[in-house]
């Protein structure tokens, strides 16, 4: 078995593997939810109601890419619920890199102020990098086009804002909390990184298959 055998489409987009997928994802989205479970409380109870949603950072993430993966399994017929699709796809491919680097990057970065990685912080970061990684290697099995990412964007930059307006960024250590002009700087910025990423992965998929289909049209 060759190394390109493991991130071919055969593999990758084999039901077995996508339902493995589902289920890990699934299992570690309603984990994430419980993490955020103190969070969630104590803004319900004192913040107003419409900010809960932008709460929970990295399991919003992984849901978008959970969905996302219900559409490879059941391709919808309609083209409402198609473009319903791309949108969540969009979302996974941006929430999932984003939410997946800025974890590890926050976790490296405590790191170096002087905090301990205990085990879990190792679970985290193979948790969040998995994240990353997979949304940029499923993005060529999608079928949004780069204008899918505008929404996208407008809605990452928009829990950003939200996060660092009124204080419901994910919980900080108190030299995180110090500096935290410079995690909100680093949180926007790594939006747009995102952004950025998930139109280069959808440019080169969509070289690859014109590449390989020269006369056809994609679809989706």
């Amino acid at each position: 078995m060759s190394l390109s055998f493991l991130w071919s489409r055969a593999l990758l987009t084999d039901r077995r593997i996508l339902w493995l997928l589902f289920v890990s994802n699934l299992i570690g989205t309603v984990y994430g939810y419980i993490w955020y479970g103190d969070q969630l409380a104590n803004v319900w109870r004192t913040q107003p109601a419409w900010q809960i949603v932008f709460v929970p950072d990295s399991p919003t993430g992984s849901l978008f890419f959970t969905l996302a993966l219900l559409g490879l399994l059941f391709p919808p017929a309609s083209r409402f619920m198609r473009g319903v699709v791309r949108l969540i796809e969009a979302l996974a491919v941006v929430t999932s890199v984003k939410y997946g680097v800025w974890a590890i990057s926050i976790i490296v970065w405590d790191a170096a102020l002087g905090y301990p990685i205990e085990p879990l912080s190792w679970m985290l970061i193979a948790s969040h990098g998995v994240m990353a990684v997979e949304a940029l290697l499923y993005v060529r099995f999608f079928g949004l086009g780069a204008l899918w990412l505008i929404p996208a964007a407008l809605w990452t930059f928009a829990n950003d804002t939200v996060d660092y307006t009124y204080g419901i960024f994910p919980y900080l250590s108190p030299e995180h909390l110090a500096r935290l002009d410079q995690v909100r700087n680093f949180t926007v910025a790594l939006t747009a990184v995102s952004v950025l990423a998930g139109w280069a992965a959808i440019t080169l998929a969509g070289r690859r298959w014109r590449s390989k289909h020269p006369s056809g049209r994609r679809s989706g």
